[in-house]
């Protein structure tokens, strides 16, 4: 059965059992991270290249650790070895950053989202990134945030904004911002 009735008035559940609100910072910061994630798995949807699309479901499991992390009460719980995000976790994804962008033509313009499909759907993946970013720091500023989740999702946002530009340089379609009249 899908539906518990436990939350019909408002609240839920945290991992260890604690009750809060449904508009607790905590599960608009999870909720966030979870948009990422299918935003991610439709973003996939239209990429070709088989290494970049398993690089995203490799994002996509560490998402679930981010909120698996997030809906733990670290104020008062250690997380569980499956909710942390490790350096490793960090350096993987600026790896990958380091490979697209290398690829890429020296960027001396501001990119407007478009070009293409994949890349579109790359800049809104960029764009809830930096929401989860933010929503967590958030729950920073009232209880205790591992460092290395705040870097995971900071660089969540340089990857898909990298990797929008690798997308819309495929077909020749990246878009620059023209200051003024256009």
């Amino acid at each position: 059965m899908v539906y518990t009735k436990t939350g019909d008035k408002g609240t839920t559940s945290l991992v260890r059992g604690m009750r809060v609100s449904k508009t607790h910072i905590r599960l608009d910061a999870y909720g966030t991270v979870d948009e990422l994630n299918s935003y991610i798995g439709w973003l996939s949807c239209e990429i070709k290249e088989s290494a970049h699309r398993d690089f995203l479901r490799y994002i996509q499991h560490k998402l679930f650790t981010v909120g698996s992390y997030l809906a733990t009460e670290t104020e008062s719980k250690e997380p569980k070895p499956a909710s942390i995000i490790s350096e490793k976790d960090i350096f993987r994804l600026e790896e990958q950053i380091d490979i697209i962008d290398g690829n890429l033509p020296r960027l001396n313009r501001f990119v407007l989202p478009g070009g293409n499909e994949a890349a579109a759907r790359a800049h809104i993946c960029r764009t809830v990134a930096r929401r989860a970013e933010r929503s967590v720091y958030r729950i920073a500023e009232k209880f205790p945030v591992a460092d290395e989740v705040l870097i995971f999702l900071n660089r969540l946002s340089d990857y898909f904004f990298v990797f929008a530009r690798y997308e819309s340089n495929k077909t020749s379609e990246e878009i620059f911002w023209e200051q003024g009249d256009i």
